[in-house]
């Protein structure tokens, strides 16, 4: 055998020996399950029929912005889609209000494009205020009543107040200190609550955390198994399930999901300072515990300082996407009494809005047994009577609920 021959064999073979790696590789990879693209978030056009002009909305913003469209007007769902709160609803019918919103919608889009550069200046609430018909003529209970006690939902760093940081650290300090803050990894809470108007009569509620952003609040009604209200949020999803809406069960993916990870980092007050940026403390004010219906005024749910004003230092925050959170300690225990949470909806922000009370020490740490957790379709005021601190939880009580969704 020549050199020639044995180089130009030596080729073939080395050829060959390729050709069946290349062969075999695209096999594999024919034969591999292929990672698939994520599932498409839903939005308001691909969930809800007859959408007009609010399109491409993620589902949570969508409902988001039906609330803030009922505040504005002194409305509830049923003034627009008749029969909503029953099994007979046809939500997707046209209703003269329903027309008529449209048309106010495009007419404030078309003021904030043509007045403000797009920026979200004049919402429902601006010309509304509670009223389905805008006031065109001030009174004078208000010229000479006591002035206005709303405060701006974008909040300015005000001169001669404290700095963030040493309201934060007088928190922690209220609480457990620093060097012992950070030890707080998980905890399980029971308890009972009372929804709004005291509906579905004494309710159930638990409520798990775990470090650093995994939470989730389950409230059951014993007299009314067919009305839960779950949400959840595993770190990375969240879910929201609430009785007698369109939905029922919904996946969160716009606003609500950056306000469900807040309040899941901030259930853990070591971490207050990092979850959000750009802080500004704004002038104290007074405030009071959102006022209750006679029927949440029971021994079910603690009253102890409803109806007491408590002077506030005032901060807030920035998290991301547009969320803001405002925060009010009290300024003689540095506790905190109150988070106002807003997330960007295309007709205005969507307020929050838990209240805090009845600190008790748990295993070294002082924790609220008493919440009011207020957001634009309902209210809760929550009674804890057990806390257990650094206990396992499992991963399942963060997933979204089982149960099917209420039929549309």
């Amino acid at each position: 055998m020549t050199g020639k021959t044995s180089k130009s064999r030596g080729l073939l073979l080395l050829f060959a020996f390729t050709i069946s790696a290349v062969v075999w590789l695209i096999g594999s990879a024919l034969a591999a399950p292929q990672a698939q693209p994520p599932a498409a978030k839903k939005t308001s056009d691909t969930v809800f029929k007859n959408i007009q002009v609010l399109k491409g909305v993620p589902v949570d913003d969508f409902m988001g912005t039906m609330g803030i469209m009922c505040a504005a007007l002194g409305f509830d769902c049923s003034d627009c889609h008749e029969g909503a709160g029953t099994q007979k609803v046809d939500w997707a019918a046209d209703t003269p209000k329903k027309v008529m919103a449209r048309g106010m919608v495009r007419m404030m889009t078309a003021i904030n494009r043509d007045n403000f550069a797009g920026r979200q200046v004049v919402t429902c609430w601006t010309c509304h205020h509670g009223r389905d018909r805008p006031s065109t003529t001030p009174t004078l209970e208000y010229i000479y009543g006591p002035a206005s006690q709303e405060m701006d939902d974008v909040l300015t760093q005000m001169p001669g107040q404290p700095a963030a940081d040493q309201i934060l650290d007088k928190y922690i300090r209220a609480i457990v200190g620093a060097d012992r803050v950070s030890g707080l990894k998980s905890y399980a809470a029971k308890g009972a609550s009372v929804g709004f108007g005291g509906f579905g009569g004494g309710g159930n509620v638990e409520i798990f955390a775990r470090f650093p952003d995994r939470r989730a609040m389950l409230i059951e009604f014993p007299k009314n198994p067919d009305r839960h209200t779950t949400r959840t949020y595993d770190g990375r999803e969240g879910w929201l399930e609430t009785p007698l809406t369109v939905l029922g069960k919904y996946e969160l993916t716009g606003g609500e999901l950056d306000g469900a990870r807040l309040d899941a980092q901030l259930a853990f007050p070591a971490q207050i300072k990092q979850v959000l940026t750009n802080w500004k403390v704004s002038l104290p004010v007074s405030i009071s515990d959102l006022p209750a219906q006679a029927s949440q005024s029971s021994n079910e749910v603690s009253t102890v300082v409803i109806g007491q004003d408590r002077l506030t230092n005032v901060v807030q925050g920035s998290g991301p996407r547009g969320t803001l959170a405002t925060l009010y300690f009290a300024q003689d225990t540095g506790l905190l009494l109150r988070i106002v949470r807003y997330n960007p909806s295309p007709i205005g922000r969507v307020p929050t809005q838990v209240d805090y009370g009845d600190y008790r020490d748990v295993g070294g740490i002082k924790l609220p047994f008493r919440m009011l957790f207020a957001w634009m379709d309902g209210r809760d005021a929550i009674q804890l009577s057990e806390i257990r601190t650094n206990v396992p939880i499992d991963d399942s009580k963060f997933r979204p609920p089982e149960r099917p969704a209420v039929r549309q």
